[in-house]
């Protein structure tokens, strides 16, 4: 797995995402390699959905009608063989959003559930505070997520001060990052968006590259504070996609920290 290999692929990435956030979605899929796609009427998501190379589903400003439409587009990937990403924005702070995501994983076939720790413990009943969008955990975030893969039968990745890739047995742990993304809109949407750019990759090692691609996301934003710590986050958000471009395996070689178990 590596950057590299992601820009050579130039996976085409099916985002059903919310209206906050995709613009700067589709601009950071740009930057690492990836091709994004925003397609949502009933009438083309399945079509859409088979030629990607993975779906992304966020419940950001979620409606019935586009947890409908993502029900659709989940089912033709799963026939398609491509790998399905739920970012289940703000499950927990209401019962629509938690209910919707809950049966998005009831009739899809979902690789991957993205999440704070507040979403996450939410979908798997356990301990969790959500406010808004905004969720925190007081538990050990690798046994919140150890446990949720277990009951939600998937992938889950928790982000956060520490990211947690595990599939249940094993884990990912990732240590980069910088406390300025939780002030720009859309970076943890957007790291929802490169899981599933590095979940298209071909691999039997699901949690190692799915721990590359958030490394490098971390590693990306530390390189942009260093470069805006003086200015302030609106320079940093734009820094953090001009980093996210020219961000090299290089980089995450010296400069990611992260560890199995």
């Amino acid at each position: 797995m590596s950057i590299e290999m992601l820009r050579k692929s130039n996976p085409l990435i099916h985002c059903m995402t919310n209206v906050v956030v995709t613009n700067f979605t589709a601009n950071g899929l740009l930057a690492v390699g990836a091709s994004p796609v925003m397609a949502y009427a009933k009438e083309e998501v399945a079509d859409m959905a088979k030629v990607a190379n993975a779906l992304l589903l966020n419940i950001g400003t979620l409606s019935a009608e586009s947890i409908d439409n993502m029900i659709i587009a989940g089912k033709a990937a799963n026939k398609a063989g491509t790998p399905v990403v739920l970012d289940p924005v703000g499950a927990g702070a209401t019962a629509f959003r938690t209910e919707s995501c809950k049966r998005i994983l009831k009739e899809v076939d979902v690789t991957i559930v993205r999440g704070n720790g507040g979403e996450i413990a939410a979908l798997s009943d356990q301990a969790g505070t959500v406010k808004g969008v905004d969720g925190s955990i007081d538990s050990d975030p690798v046994e919140l997520a150890k446990h949720a893969a277990n009951v939600l039968n998937s992938a889950v990745v928790v982000t956060g001060e520490v990211d947690v890739v595990t599939d249940g047995t094993g884990t990912v742990r990732g240590y980069n990052g910088h406390p300025w993304l939780t002030k720009v809109v859309g970076t943890g949407c957007l790291s929802g968006a490169i899981v599933a750019a590095f979940a298209s990759l071909k691999t039997d090692d699901l949690l190692e590259v799915i721990g590359y691609g958030l490394v490098a996301y971390g590693v990306a934003a530390e390189k942009a504070y260093e470069e805006t710590k003086a200015k302030g986050y609106g320079s940093f958000q734009t820094a953090f996609l001009n980093q996210l471009g020219r961000l090299t395996d290089e980089d995450v070689k010296q400069h990611g920290r992260f560890e199995r178990s």
